[in-house]
Formats: C-alpha cells, structure tokens, sequence
C-alpha cells in the first residue's frame, strides 16, 4: 500500500509539471498568516519553482514568494461592532479580488481561515468551477453551526486542524482531511525555558510573566489598560516579578508604549516580535483569547485567558455559543484546565488573583505539563505535508477533469 501510494504521488508530480499552476490564498489574521506560511513551505517543496502564489496575505506569507495584492491587515477585524466599521472596504476588497480570480481562474484558490471573507468568496468561485479548498474549520463546534449551511455550497475540500472537526464535516456532506496543526510541528515537545532566558536577555532566577495582550487596536484599546494594572497590581504583591510584553509589531508596540509609560515604576521589557521565545522563557502567561492560547499549552505554560469584546458582540455570541469556553486549551482538553476570565468579570484584582496562583501552585504546574504534552502529540501530524498533498490531488483532478474535456 505505502509502495503504490508513492507510486501516485510520482504521477501527480509529472502531472503538475505540465502546465503553469497558480494558487490564489486568501488569510485575514496574524494567526492565519502562520498557517498559510508553513502551507507556501509544504507546496513550495513539492510543486513547480514558477508556481504563482498572490492574494491577500501577511509578512510571512511575503517571505515565501506570496505576492500580496492587499496586506493581511485590511481584514485583521474581530467582532461585529469593528467589522461593521470597515465593512464597504472589506467589501470593496473581496468584490475586486473576486472579479480578478473569475477573469483569470487559479489553478485552485485557498481560503486560510477568516470565514466570514472567505465562505462567500469560495461559493461564487466554486459555481465557476474553480477549486475551493478552506483551511481551518470554522469552529461550528463551538458557536453559529448553522454555518454547515454554507461550508456545504462554498468549499470542495476543508482541511482540518482539530482531529474532532472531520465527523461533524463528513455527516453534512463535505469533504474533508485531518492535517493537524503546523504549530504542534513547529513547536518542541519539550521546550527548553533555561536557553529561551538565555537567548532573550532574562535572569535564569527571577520569576517571569508573558503578557499578551492581543495583536489589534481594538483588542490593546478593550483590554490593554486591565493587562497594564494587573501587572501593576502583582508587582505590588511580588516585587520580584519581572513582566515582558512581546508586540507583534512595531505598530501594536507604538499603542502599548504609553500604557508602560504609564506604569515607569513596573519591571517590564516591552518588545517586538518574539512573542513564542517570550512565552518559553516565562513561567506564566496572562494572554488574550485566540491562537496564542494554543501556542501557550504548546509550550507547556500555565496561563489565564481573558478577554473583552463590545456589548453588542457579546450579547451576539452568547446566542450562537455551544460551549462553556472559548480558550482552546479548555476545548481541546473538554473541560476548564485553566481559567478564562472574560468581559466584566476581568478586573485587575480578579487576574492578578488567578495568574499569580498559576504561577505559584507547582502540583497544577506538573498536571497541566501532562495535559498539554497528550494536546501535543494528537496535533503534530506534519500539517503542511499532508495539506500540500490534498491540495496536489485536487490541482490534479482538475487537470485531468480538462484533458478529458
């Protein structure tokens, strides 16, 4: 079986050798910039060297040869109330984008994440018979699962990063591979905190705080003031904690400069980018809900996940929500592993009360290490390889769909 599957896999590369490929990709976050960038290294490594890669992408996506026609950052919005703000240009992008790829088809067009973007993008471009493959399930398991609906008419093919998504998909009709998650390939089984102090200029002995939160504006405006007196609040009752707030870029890092400013008398190092060796030398991580939380058990950390969105967008999510958390750790684990702190609820009293019990009880320490090592070895499956192949058979049937033709 392995031999003829090899055997396939010569085929399908003598096949793509035959025509000039394009792949158009579309990803609306940091998180789906990641994704998107291990997936450019996977099919870099397996299809033509003049394959053409453009859409909308990030800075890592840049970095392997995507040509971005719009910067990642036009559709980095969350929550409705923010969204609603950017509508007309988030609609003007995609009806462009849109007429671009249905005048000139690729050969097979991405969606990394941002479903609300990308679903209705697919589903035109699917009825004109392009390919549509997304990648990363939008979370029906967790809120607004009337979005099968729409999943069923828009994409040929999901690639799924969580093992539980394949069953759901399969019941409604579409199609689907598990490929687990390139963080859990990108990230060490065990994690080397003693070299990440080394490397980052941190004292070996002095207790460290990771502080995250969030990579937008609106997220640093909601929550970045409670983060800031939280750490002020722990600093008071530990004065030998040491806090580091890693920006993911020099923008994000201008909008917490006066917060630090603010706060002169705190140990803190605020930097730019690095925002995984950060966490690794850390001995505890107060983060913002998304990715980050993942990349955080990851890295085996006991962490507190909190979070604030505008009214409206609560009172929203609250009708479509499934599940009683929304930390990834927690979903993953199917049951609070660490606590999430979210709207109101989160003053700085009730964060600095939780992060400083993560950091100090080592018996929750050792059980979360275990946890989260078990998350680890169900999510690295070599992502990037397996999603590159099914992208490969879909180019593939394609090709020979038209030499029939």
């Amino acid at each position: 079986m392995k031999l003829l599957r090899v055997a396939l896999f010569d085929n399908a590369s003598i096949m793509i050798h035959s025509i000039p490929l394009k792949l158009a990709m579309v990803a609306g976050e940091a998180s789906g910039d990641l994704l998107a960038a291990s997936l450019l290294t996977g099919l870099a490594s397996r299809l033509p060297i003049d394959t053409e890669y453009y859409g909308i992408g990030g800075p890592r996506m840049i970095s392997h040869r995507f040509n971005a026609h719009w910067s990642i950052d036009k559709l980095s919005v969350r929550g409705y109330v923010e969204a609603l703000r950017h509508i007309a240009e988030i609609l003007h992008i995609r009806n462009k984008l849109k007429r671009q790829l249905l005048t000139e088809p690729p050969s097979v067009f991405i969606g990394v994440d941002a479903p609300d973007f990308n679903l209705s993008l697919e589903r035109e471009l699917r009825y004109a018979g392009i390919p549509t493959i997304h990648y990363v399930c939008p979370s029906i398991w967790a809120w607004r699962g009337k979005r099968i609906k729409k999943i069923v008419t828009a994409v040929d093919h999901m690639l799924c990063i969580f093992p539980f998504e394949t069953e759901i998909l399969n019941k409604a009709g579409v199609e689907s591979t598990y490929v687990g998650h390139p963080l859990a390939d990108l990230i060490p089984m065990k994690p080397d905190r003693l070299d990440a102090r080394r490397k980052s200029g941190f004292p070996e002995e002095k207790p460290l705080v990771a502080v995250l939160p969030g990579s937008r504006y609106s997220e640093i405006q909601l929550i970045g003031p409670t983060f800031f007196a939280t750490m002020d609040l722990m600093h008071k009752r530990e004065p030998s904690l040491h806090f580091v707030v890693p920006a993911p870029n020099a923008f994000i890092r201008s909008i917490l400069q006066p917060l630090a400013d603010r706060y002169s008398n705190l140990p803190l190092t605020l930097t730019e980018g690095n925002a995984q060796l950060v966490m690794t030398a850390a001995d505890v991580v107060l983060v913002k809900s998304g990715t980050v939380t993942l990349e955080a058990a990851l890295l085996k950390k006991p962490m507190v996940i909190s979070y604030k969105v505008p009214w409206l967008t609560k009172k929203v999510m609250l009708r479509q929500s499934y599940l009683p958390y929304i930390g990834l750790p927690n979903i993953l684990a199917g049951r609070f592993v660490v606590p999430e702190i979210l709207q109101h609820f989160a003053t700085p009293e009730a964060l600095a009360n939780a992060t400083l019990l993560q950091l100090n009880n080592e018996s929750n320490r050792r059980t979360l290490v275990n946890m989260f090592t078990e998350i680890h070895e169900r999510l690295r499956r070599n992502a990037a390889a397996r999603a590159s192949e099914v992208i490969i058979d879909i180019i593939n049937a394609r090709i020979s769909k038209k030499r029939i033709l």
